[in-house]
């Protein structure tokens, strides 16, 4: 079961106010976003923390401006309504965003005004698990008002003024952003030391770090596994390596569609298979450190053959939680896309 977004925002946030409403600090965001373990080459795990906790007190990385975008009032605290914005923003498939933009720049200019903005931001939230009914960003015990899609990030795309038009190819480029800035958030928690690597274990435990719980501890136990592997240790992860490892969850369908289909055909997953399907599918390049890694941790009997199941569970699930996307697909927004168009007065501007 995945928890609600009061829940999740109720459990990350630590800020109060005298009149008891919750705000996130930037590193409150942070940590509620990203899927943390904390680094093995800290003391955090010598002070207590009990085996598969994800939350390590502290996110270790700076707090990053573009998040701050998300702060409508600039006061330095996330509300819950700004926090359902940037999950909605997270969970935006660049395909739907295509169709809904294309659909609204009337003029074929390749841009849109402030208003029409609103509006698609509406339907994808709409399609998105946390945001689906929030649509003011309203909680039982928050005294928060005004419409999800304002503030601060609004204004940075249409000025003070909301008088400015946001091209197509800058807001591309502004979620690819955002997403490459998690990446990198993730990798400096990790780089504990600020060597510019992390340590094979550590890397081990970003991708397990999302695991079912049920599922987890045995994972876990394949990761501690590594301490006493003294070839492991010598590995380090560089930064270009996490990347490209995180770029794959980008294309995750079709990789799954490979490796379903060559499992299939071939009855094994090798590691040659694997690096060849990440190649040739998605275009993307993973080195052999990597690989090792990640058949030490779902290679489950030892036998030179991927568990490509767990894996791609484990995976998925992570691509499911950053952004919990409803479960009806795109039918469940293109219905929404019709209903939503129709009555797009109404749904925008209460609160």
């Amino acid at each position: 079961m995945r928890s609600s977004p009061e829940k999740v925002f109720e459990y990350f946030a630590s800020y109060r106010t005298p009149e008891g409403d919750i705000f996130m600090t930037p590193d409150d965001l942070m940590r509620a976003i990203v899927p943390v373990f904390p680094p093995s080459e800290s003391n955090l795990v010598r002070d207590g923390y009990l085996r598969g906790e994800r939350s390590p007190g502290h996110l270790r990385c700076t707090p990053s401006e573009l998040f701050m975008l998300f702060d409508m009032n600039g006061d330095g605290l996330i509300s819950f309504k700004e926090y359902i914005f940037f999950v909605t923003m997270l969970s935006i498939p660049e395909t739907s965003f295509t169709v809904a933009f294309k659909m609204f720049d009337s003029d074929c200019n390749g841009e849109i005004d402030r208003e029409e903005f609103k509006r698609i931001m509406t339907l994808m939230r709409a399609h998105n698990r946390q945001g689906a009914f929030h649509s003011n960003g309203r909680r039982p015990g928050m005294k928060v008002g005004g419409a999800v899609e304002e503030g601060g990030l609004v204004e940075y795309f249409f000025g003070e003024d909301g008088k400015q038009h946001l091209e197509y190819g800058k807001f591309v480029q502004f979620l690819k952003s955002l997403h490459d800035e998690m990446v990198k958030l993730e990798f400096a928690h990790y780089d504990y030391k600020s060597r510019g690597t992390m340590s094979a274990k550590d890397f081990a435990l970003s991708i397990v770090a999302s695991a079912d719980m049920k599922h987890l501890s045995k994972l876990l136990d394949r990761v501690e596994e590594m301490s006493n592997d003294s070839e492991f240790g010598k590995i380090r992860i560089s930064f270009e390596e996490f990347k490209s490892f995180a770029d794959l969850r980008k294309h995750l369908e079709s990789f799954s569609l490979a490796l379903f289909t060559f499992g299939k055909s071939n009855g094994l997953l090798t590691r040659e298979d694997f690096q060849r399907a990440a190649s040739q599918v998605c275009g993307i390049s993973l080195t052999d450190n990597v690989v090792d890694i990640i058949f030490h941790i779902f290679d489950t009997n030892r036998d030179g053959s991927l568990s490509s199941t767990e894996l791609l569970r484990v995976l998925h699930k992570r691509v499911r939680d950053i952004g919990h996307p409803t479960e009806a697909g795109m039918m469940n927004f293109l219905s929404c896309f019709w209903n939503c168009s129709k009555n797009s007065s109404s749904l925008l501007f209460r609160g």
